[in-house]
Parts: C-alpha cells; sequence; structure tokens
C-alpha cells in the first residue's frame, strides 16, 4: 500500500506508476476523500475543543448559581455534530482503504519501462543447452514411459489440471524439496518455517493478493480461508502487526508449502502436462530488510535462487520485468526461466521481487533502528527457491536419454538414492 500522504504529494508519480502497471486507479475520488477528511478532522477538533470549553464553563456557572442551561444546550448541540463527522469519517476511512487497496506499487525507475512481456529485458543465461541425437520427448510422455506421473488418476480423483506423481517420480519430488530447503537453510542461512497451508482474508490483503488476485484463489466459503497459493502469504505475515528490532535484521526465512492456484482462463496450450496446474509444490524464499540494503537484498535472493539451477546443472536465463509486467505489489522483478528442449521454450521457476515498503504498510510490519526511534516501516522480498513442477519439467526433458531413462543430477542422487530414473 501506498502512503495517503505520499500520494497527495506525489500525485503524477502514482499516476504514471499505476499507467505503467496498466492499471486503473481512482486517484481523484482518493484525493477527494482525502480533503474532505482532512476537513471532517480539522471541524471536529474545533468542536470538541469548544465542547470542552462550554463543559468548563457550565461548572463555572454552576459555582456561581447562574443557569447554565443554554451553554447545556450548546454543548448537546455540538456533541451532535461532532458525533455526525465521526459517522461520516468512518465511512470515509472505509472508502478509502477501499481504494487505496487497489493502487498499485510504483515501479523502480531502474525497472525497464513497456507495454507488455515483449519488453522484458534479457539480462543474462547460464549453462550450456543439450544436443540430442535422438528425437526430443516432452516430459509428459518421459513421466509416462517411466510411469512417474498419471495424469489420467489425478483427473479422476480431482479432475483435469491435477497431477499425481507415483513411485520414483514421488521419490524426486521428496528429494528436490529435501535439497533446496537444505541448501537455503545450510548455505544461504535461512531459517525454516513450516506454515499453515491456509491463510485468512488480512494475511492475503497483507501481501497484496486480495483483492485484485481473488478470483485466481482457492476459498473455503464456510471458514473464510484461502487456500495457500504461495508461501509468500503466511511466511512474510509472519510479522504481521509487529515492530521488529533493528538489530535483529536481515531475516531470512525459507517454507515449503504446497500451492494452490485456479488460475481461471489461463490455460489454453499451456494446459498440457506439468506447465500450468491447480496444486504444485514450491520453495519459497522470504527476506524482511533495512530500506537501504533492499537493492543489494534482492541481487543476493536472485542468487540463492540461481544456485539451486546451477546446482542441478539447468540451463536457464535471466529476465528483468518490465513496467508493465510487473506483478500489482512488485518495485522490481527478476524472473528465472529453465530451458525445456521437449516443449523448445523457456518456463518460469522463480520470480525474485523486491516490495519495498508496499506489502509492509499493508500487513503493519515495522521495525526500530534504535530501542526508542520511531518505527519505520520494512522493505520485504520474496523468491521462489524455486517451483518445483517447472524444474521437473526441466530435469526429464534436459537429462533424458535415448533408452527413455533420465540422467540425474550428481547433487540431486544422495537425496534419491538413485542416479537414473529408468523404465518399469
Amino acid at each position: 500500500m501506498l502512503d495517503l500522504k505520499f500520494i497527495r504529494e506525489n500525485r503524477e508519480l502514482v499516476k504514471g506508476g499505476a499507467q505503467k502497471k496498466q492499471v486503473t486507479v481512482d486517484l481523484d475520488k482518493i484525493l477527494s476523500l482525502d480533503a474532505r477528511r482532512r476537513q471532517l478532522v480539522s471541524e471536529s477538533d474545533s468542536l470538541k475543543q469548544r465542547r470542552n470549553e462550554a463543559s468548563r464553563d457550565i461548572g463555572q456557572r454552576m459555582k456561581a448559581g447562574e443557569d447554565p442551561a443554554a451553554l447545556r444546550e450548546e454543548v448537546r448541540a455540538v456533541g451532535d455534530k461532532i458525533k455526525s463527522y465521526d459517522d461520516e469519517l468512518r465511512q470515509i476511512d472505509n472508502d478509502l482503504q477501499s481504494l487505496l487497496l487497489t493502487v498499485p506499487n510504483l515501479p523502480h525507475p531502474s525497472a525497464p519501462a513497456g507495454t507488455s512481456e515483449a519488453d522484458n529485458r534479457f539480462v543474462r543465461e547460464w549453462g550450456v543447452k543439450p544436443i540430442f541425437d535422438f528425437t526430443v520427448r516432452p516430459h509428459w510422455e518421459i513421466g509416462e514411459m517411466l510411469g512417474i506421473l498419471d495424469f489420467q488418476r489425478a483427473t479422476k480423483i480431482s479432475g483435469s489440471n491435477f497431477i499425481m506423481f507415483k513411485g520414483m517420480g514421488a521419490r524426486l519430488e521428496r528429494a528436490l524439496i529435501n535439497f533446496m530447503l537444505d541448501l537455503h537453510i545450510d548455505k544461504h542461512g535461512y531459517t525454516e518455517i513450516w506454515p499453515p497451508f491456509m491463510v485468512n482474508r488480512k494475511s492475503m490483503t497483507g501481501t497484496g493478493q486480495l483483492p485484485k488476485l481473488e478470483g485466481d484463489m482457492y476459498l473455503v466459503e464456510q471458514e473464510d480461508l484461502f487456500l495457500n497459493p504461495t508461501a509468500e502469504v503466511p511466511v512474510t505475515n509472519l510479522h504481521q502487526d509487529e515492530i521488529l528490532n533493528g538489530f535483529d535484521l536481515p531475516l531470512y526465512y525459507v517454507a515449503y508449502t504446497a500451492c494452490f492456484r485456479r488460475e481461471a482462463g489461463s490455460y489454453g496450450k499451456e494446459s498440457r502436462g506439468l506447465t500450468r496446474i491447480h496444486q504444485f509444490d514450491k520453495v519459497e524464499m522470504v527476506k524482511f530488510v533495512m530500506p537501504e540494503s533492499s537493492y543489494e537484498e534482492l541481487e543476493s535472493l536472485l542468487a540463492n535462487a540461481e544456485d539451486v539451477l546451477q546446482r542441478l546443472e539447468i540451463p536457464y536465463r535471466i529476465i528483468e520485468l518490465c513496467s508493465a509486467d510487473l506483478s500489482f505489489a512488485a518495485s522490481k522483478c527478476y524472473d528465472i526461466e529453465v530451458w525445456a528442449p521437449g516443449m523448445n521454450k523457456y518456463l518460469e521457476v522463480s520470480s525474485c521481487s523486491n516490495f519495498e515498503d508496499f506489502q509492509a504498510r499493508r500487513a503493519g510490519i515495522r521495525f526500530r533502528r534504535q530501542a526508542r526511534a520511531k518505527p519505520e516501516y520494512i522493505h520485504t522480498l520474496n523468491a521462489s527457491g524455486v517451483a518445483l513442477p517447472r524444474t521437473v519439467i526441466a530435469l526429464l526433458e534436459n537429462f533424458q536419454q535415448a533408452d527413455g531413462s533420465v540422467l540425474m543430477p550428481e547433487v540431486l542422487r544422495p537425496y534419491l538414492h538413485a542416479d537414473v530414473i529408468s523404465p518399469p
């Protein structure tokens, strides 16, 4: 959430930032309500001061034996006016809050300008794409040949765009999760969190999924809880409405969760295999950092996610998102995309984002630099470290062999207890 005072003083900047993200906001309505609110507060304060003065005069007149009836009538009238102002202020505050939640975070000045993903900026690539002397298969064919993916039974149990791993496929999923967690904990200095897999509206609003993305989320209506769309939500909200000690910063957390997304209407040709599914596994990194260090921390976060793929020996590229492709809450974001030769395309496995204080304002997360210092809003960052479905795609397609088997990267073999996954 952007600060209302900042919006008031930087109207054109906020308007331009929303336009760059292609988000429509009613700044005229926001500023009109803000002006009316400030007017009401001023007038209400004046009335309260007059009421206090009149109340004192009533006491003095009563001591002097005078009749304070006229003053009492004035105090009642002033009180009624104050109540009407308070009622209007409550409505304005509710309306302002709803409108402020529709204002996106501003793109960082360094984010490329653009109107679509075609304007994203290539940053770098890593690894060498494999060359095959046989016909390359897509992962859904490989998975079925190996007996590790069962799409039909998943559909029977739950419906379309759900998946089922079995045998070595289930073991591969578990091995990847454990490998990623161990790497981030032991090598990168993160603290592991195992959060709830369901979150409330306040938490979803805090990280920016609500109200904009509610249609993409799974809601359990009876409890008004959402199935977790990403561990970013519960982990960022660990410190909801808290004031942190600046001496404890930065804080690094990592968590595995299953993730659930409807992604209504977003499938089309990408619906086959593991590319777009309703339930998937992901390891997520979240940082709470000082404002002045957040962009240095973003580069470090990106390096942590890259380390996963480099150790898995998966070729990838990094793309910096243009203003129009940035998420509602992000100021700057790098996407990491792995090479999938069977699909002949790159697939995103991680978005590394700096939200600055946008999420912190919504979730009420602040810190003090010193014991009695004024609280400041913290900066939050997150990145997948990494998402598993497309990582599995990249592993199966990049390491496939002519006989239908798939070699496993050396770093994964101790977790998988196997060097290769072979057809039954």
